[in-house]
C-alpha cells in the first residue's frame, strides 16, 4: 500500500482554503474603497440646512416676482451670462456651479459685467452632464437656481 501524498500536494485542502481567502481579500478591497471614497452628501447639521433652504425659497420667489431671467451661452470653457428679463441688474453676481454628487468639481465665483453688461465666467475645466447652477445677487435679494444638463448645445435658459 502506498502512502498518500502530503496534504499540500492535494487539490481539496487548497480549494477549501482559497474560498475563504477570496472572501477576506474582497472584504478588505471593499473596506479600502469605502474609506477612500467617503460620501459627501450627508450633512451634519441638517436642521440648520433646512432653515437655510426656507430662506433660499424666499430669494427664489423674489427672482420670479421680478421676472429675472438669464441666458447662458457656452463658448468653449467660457460661460457668458446675459440678463433677458426683469429690471436691469449690473452689479456683481455670485455664480455657483456644483455637481450633485462630486463635491470636488464644484465651482464658485463672484462675476462682474463687461462693457456690454454680460457676465463672462472662465471655467477651469470643460463641463458636460447635469449640474446645478445658482445665480444670486450681490446683495442677496434674489436667487435663481436650476438644474442644467450641459451637452453640445450652446444656449441654456435660467429662469
Amino acid at each position: 500500500m502506498s502512502t498518500p501524498p502530503p496534504w499540500y500536494k492535494q487539490f481539496w485542502p487548497w480549494f477549501i482554503i482559497i474560498l475563504p481567502l477570496c472572501a477576506v481579500v474582497a472584504s478588505f478591497s471593499t473596506l479600502y474603497i469605502a474609506i477612500k471614497n467617503s460620501d459627501a452628501l450627508v450633512k451634519d447639521d441638517y436642521y440648520k440646512d433646512g432653515k437655510a433652504i426656507n430662506m433660499d425659497l424666499r430669494k427664489i420667489k423674489q427672482a420670479k416676482n421680478l421676472g429675472i431671467r438669464f441666458l447662458i451661452t457656452k463658448e468653449g470653457n467660457t460661460l457668458v451670462l446675459s440678463q433677458e428679463g426683469g429690471p436691469a441688474y449690473t452689479a456683481a453676481l455670485n455664480f455657483e456651479l456644483f455637481h450633485p454628487t462630486m463635491e470636488e468639481k464644484d465651482f464658485k465665483i463672484l462675476a462682474t459685467t463687461d462693457a456690454n453688461y454680460h457676465y463672462r465666467i472662465e471655467l477651469p475645466n470643460a463641463i458636460l452632464g447635469t449640474w446645478e447652477v445658482r445665480l444670486e445677487s450681490f446683495d442677496n435679494q434674489w436667487r435663481i437656481q436650476q438644474r442644467v444638463s450641459f451637452s453640445d448645445q450652446t444656449e441654456y435658459w435660467l429662469q
